[in-house]
């Protein structure tokens, strides 16, 4: 049923109902477009109870629908924008009729479930008439599938995509509270973790505001990762609570469940067919929640699955009888693959919980998507079309399992063969644009190739980051899909073969050693039989190294009267083979996901310029060279509304008044207009003023959540992310160490002309199992401890690190920082995306040249970006140098690790920490990430950012070029070239 939207007029007012009420309500309904008001009246007398009526005009009449619910939409007229007494109406009728708490109170936490729900009305109107236009028109759609969604807080980001922000606003005050203190009741959903989650997030916001068709796939996790605690021993962890109090911008879907099966068997028919049976039988149930993109109708969808089994599972005889745990011991196996987000994996149980989670959500979304496409289709299907409808985007490697599932599907419930259905998931044409300067597809309309449906992300370089799974949990969880696996690898090595041939079998054996999906896994037969007929004996007899042992087995077969020339070509092959393609069965036996996506893949795509590039040039090189027109860039982007728009108000204002127009929303280019301005002395001071008031915000925030008080007039010098050594927090408080040290040298006096006054601010959680990068955090505490306690240092010197870093924290922190640090190892970040928040804000940043950094100094200019540390095309000489011995650390670096070495932190023992960066060799020490190489680079650079920062106009014309300079860093932007370079897909505009 759709949901009651909003009227123009109300016959009568109420009251606020703070902290109490009792009143009448009002429902709303459309006719025609006259939006009437349909009066409930609230009665003790159970008869006028019983003859209460509610008419649901728009509900009569959805399809009629024809206007725009709520904000302006170009190219339409009569838009209907609910005034602040009907909205405060609508908010009175959710608090007493649909929101999970008791009547008697309308306190804080009641009053922004009533908010909620009440947008919800008019986001679920817009949301059933998008999908039902689209349903229609059978439209091709893109579907994003992404282990995370970081989406934050949505209250505020709806009402103003909504262009509801105003009248919301004003309701909220009749009803005697502010729209930002329900905001603040909000908890951030706990769907992600870091930038692969946020990025998630900020693409179905440009998908819903370009108006392109698509749809978002995820898990509904119920404790998230974790809640992050700062105590005396540094991180702990505890469940998030995020859905303890229900979500009220979820519907679920009791009607759209979908079986899912681990274990089981894989049996054969006679004609060649296979079913898998038997094993451990769960459903996965769908969540729905409705993204609005911004001044449009357009509202696409994140489903996300929760995991369940049915009734008859719980065993009932067991529970009466006593054993309790036996009796619901499926439920809560079926339930705890949605309780955590990336649940440990040290274990074997871990392991599987992992790839039981990452196969839920292939499962599940493939059958959906299926099952959505042969609806369009009709009574006939024609399964060649489905690329033509339907394109699969892995956000990272945590899908990969969705090629294979699609090929199960296909073949094992649509009765495809194994031709179609691979053809259908990997197979594409290519030509080079050389408008665009990189490959495009040939249109299918005009040549009849297909674009075909699944696609790849890649998200890190980093070995350890790109997956691997053991073949042997694999086959015992998804035994049919081992199966498919190995089919693919045996077409795939077949297609090495002939493109590489077997003259030499040294290049051979390297190219399949890197490229092969399954490692350390003897070759199929099909590849020993074709290089046993291929593989000329004479020819190669001098390559082979021949084992004594097997010379003398052969003299024996002389001996016993075998034909000597017969042996030994015998000889040649058998060794060939066997020694050049042998199996390791010391090592275990893996399956490559990465591998397998980029071969599985029609579309493989890198985050930004240099990541595509080692992309492209290390991590699958290989790869490059036999399919170069598979690999793009698409460097990340960020939503601008939720980033600047609506989380930094202040400084928005600011934009659109020397810019001249609000269009710079959608439109992120316009922000280059600044650059024009930047010496203008009235903007550098509306600029600084709007930083000061951001600043007195964190300030306060910081108070609050840990107690510390720092001065607004201090540089806001600030580094947030996942905590991971690669990321360098490490570097950062060593150099903040270096400083405190040197302050405590000097005399007061001299402290004050030698240091500006910095506030250093730390943020990010690190994985519970991941030790090190714990030992950062309880470093990064134990520094804080010390500094913020020791009056000689007063308000010179600020070590705070914020506790359980999220969406929320950050859209508080960014638009007061003005230092932004981005200090990777160079060539290991990906591309980063907080980079991009921070430069859109006006905050200088401090970097190597890694990532997306690379991009933001090139559009920012050169002279407001700080750079330093090694380049990426220097890191394995440097670690080889490490190896050899040759390093020689910076006397400043020794005297610091001394300095943590001598207790001035505490008694903690940080000898395994500060160990890992010393050595020339082995696990967790020789530095591997470069801190001791990149140090004093790094204080040298510290110092620059003194010197501007004490000239504050050339600091405020910095940021502001900084703003104007990150228009390329919109993810409008990202997707735009998404869907016109992979997609393939058009904006849908709504009637």
């Amino acid at each position: 049923m759709s949901a009651l939207p909003f009227s123009t007029t109300c016959r009568h007012s109420n009251p606020p109902l703070h902290p109490h009420f009792k009143s009448s309500f009002t429902g709303f309904g459309q006719r025609n477009n006259i939006w009437q008001l349909c009066v409930i009246t609230k009665s003790s007398s159970s008869r006028a109870i019983r003859k209460l009526r509610v008419k649901n005009v728009a509900s009569d009449k959805k399809k009629e629908l024809k206007e725009p619910l709520t904000g302006q939409v170009a190219g339409t007229s009569n838009e209907f924008v609910p005034d602040s007494t009907a909205i405060a109406s609508s908010i009175k009728y959710h608090a007493e009729f649909t929101t999970s708490f008791s009547p008697e109170k309308f306190d804080p936490n009641k009053a922004f479930f009533a908010t909620a729900e009440s947008v919800r009305d008019s986001l679920i109107v817009n949301w059933n008439t998008t999908y039902e236009y689209y349903e229609r028109i059978n439209v091709k759609q893109a579907y994003y599938m992404s282990m995370e969604y970081l989406q934050g807080r949505a209250l505020l980001n709806a009402v103003g995509n909504l262009q509801l922000s105003g009248p919301y606003a004003e309701a909220l005050r009749k009803l005697g509270y502010c729209l930002e203190d329900m905001a603040n009741q909000e908890p951030d959903a706990a769907l992600g973790n870091g930038g692969l989650g946020r990025l998630a997030s900020c693409f179905l916001d440009s998908l819903a505001t370009l108006n392109y068709p698509a749809w978002g796939y995820g898990l509904r996790y119920k404790y998230g990762l974790f809640k992050q605690l700062i105590t005396n021993d540094g991180q702990e962890e505890v469940a998030e609570n995020w859905l303890e109090m229900g979500n009220p911008w979820e519907i679920q879907r009791n009607d759209v469940s979908y079986p899912v099966r681990f274990y089981g068997e894989v049996i054969s028919g006679p004609d060649g067919s296979k079913q898998w049976t038997g094993g451990e039988n769960i459903s996965a149930v769908a969540y729905d929640v409705p993204i609005p993109g911004y001044k449009t109708r357009t509202t696409v969808n994140l489903r996300l699955w929760s995991t369940k089994v049915s009734t008859e599972e719980f065993d009932l005889q067991a529970f009466n009888t006593g054993d309790h745990a036996k009796a619901y011991a499926a439920m809560k196996n079926a339930e705890k693959i949605c309780y955590v987000l990336y649940p440990g994996d040290e274990s074997i149980e871990g392991k599987t919980l992992r790839l039981k989670q990452q196969y839920t959500l292939c499962s599940a979304s493939l059958q959906d998507i299926i099952a959505r496409f042969e609806k369009r289709s009709g009574r006939t299907v024609n399964w060649e079309t489905l690329p033509d409808k339907v394109v699969v985007q892995m956000n990272d490697t945590h899908p990969t399992l969705c090629i294979p599932e699609l090929i199960r599907i296909l073949i094992d419930v649509k009765g495809l063969s194994w031709e179609k259905a691979w053809d259908i998931t990997k197979r594409v044409t290519f030509q080079y644009n050389y408008y665009f300067d990189h490959y495009t597809y040939i249109d299918p309309y005009f040549d009849g190739c297909f674009v075909r449906t699944v696609a790849y992300t890649n998200h890190t370089v980093l070995p350890e980051a790109l997956e691997k799974w053991s073949l042997t949990l694999l086959q015992d969880l998804l035994p049919r899909h081992v199966e498919i696996i190995r089919k693919i690898d045996e077409e795939f090595i077949h297609e090495i073969i002939s493109e590489y041939g077997t003259g030499d079998l040294n290049l051979l054996q390297e190219k399949l050693r890197k490229m092969r999906i399954l490692e350390n896994i003897e070759l199929p037969d099909s590849v020993a039989e074709l290089l046993n007929n291929t593989i000329p004996a004479v020819d190669s007899v001098e390559e082979i190294d021949v084992d004594d042992n097997d010379i003398k087995a052969t003299n024996k077969k002389d001996e016993d009267g075998d034909d000597e020339d017969k042996a030994g070509e015998d000889l040649v092959v058998e060794n060939k083979i066997e020694m050049t393609f042998k199996v390791d069965r010391k090592l275990p036996m893996m399956v490559r996901m990465a591998n397998l996506c980029v071969v599985g893949g029609f579309s493989v795509n890198g985050v930004a310029e240099i990541h595509s590039e080692i992309v492209k040039e290390e991590v699958f090189n290989e790869f490059y060279e036999l399919w170069p027109e598979k690999f793009q860039n698409k460097t990340n982007g960020v939503t601008p509304r939720r980033w600047i728009r609506f989380c930094n108000p202040d400084l928005s204002k600011i934009i659109t008044k020397w810019i001249g127009t609000e269009d710079w929303v959608t439109d992120l280019e316009k922000l280059a207009i600044l650059r024009k301005f930047a010496d203008n002395e009235e903007l550098q001071l509306e600029w600084m003023e709007s930083k000061r008031r951001n600043k007195i915000k964190v300030a306060s925030f910081i108070k609050e959540k840990t107690g510390y008080v720092v001065s607004p007039d201090a540089m806001f010098d600030v580094q947030v992310k996942r905590i991971h050594e690669y990321k360098r927090q490490l570097l950062n408080i060593m150099g903040i160490v270096f400083r405190y040290k040197k302050m405590k040298e000097l005399s007061a006096e001299e402290r004050k002309q030698v240091f500006v006054p910095r506030v250093c601010i730390f943020g990010g959680k690190a994985f519970a199992t991941y030790v090190q990068a714990k030992r950062i955090v309880k470093f990064i505490t134990d520094v804080g401890a010390t500094v913020n306690h020791d009056p000689e240092i007063g308000d010179l010197l600020k070590v705070v690190f914020v506790p359980d870093y999220n969406v929320s924290v950050a859209e508080m922190l960014i638009p007061g920082s003005e230092l932004s640090q981005h200090i990777s190892t160079a060539g290991m970040e990906a591309s980063g995306t907080s980079n991009m928040k921070f430069a859109m804000n006006g905050c200088v940043q401090i970097g190597t040249l890694d990532g997306a950094n690379v991009e933001i100094r090139e559009e920012v200019g050169e002279d407001n970006f700080f750079l330093f540390g090694a380049r990426a095309q220097e890191i394995a000489g440097l670690r080889n140098e490490r190896a050899e011995g040759k390093f020689v650390p910076d006397p400043r670096f020794e005297e610091v690790k001394s300095y943590v070495r001598s207790g001035v932190f505490g008694s903690y023992n940080y000898d395994d920490l500060i160990g890992s960066l010393e050595g020339n060799e082995g696990y967790g020490r020789a530095d591997y990430f470069l801190v001791g190489k990149d140090f004093p680079s790094y204080l040298e650079c510290q110092e620059e950012v003194d010197k501007a920062y004490r000239d504050q106009k050339k600091w405020t014309r910095m940021s502001i070029l900084n703003t104007a300079g990150s228009y390329k860093f919109s993810s409008d932007r990202t997707i735009h070239e998404y869907a016109r370079d992979i997609w393939r897909i058009e904006p849908v505009v709504l009637p």
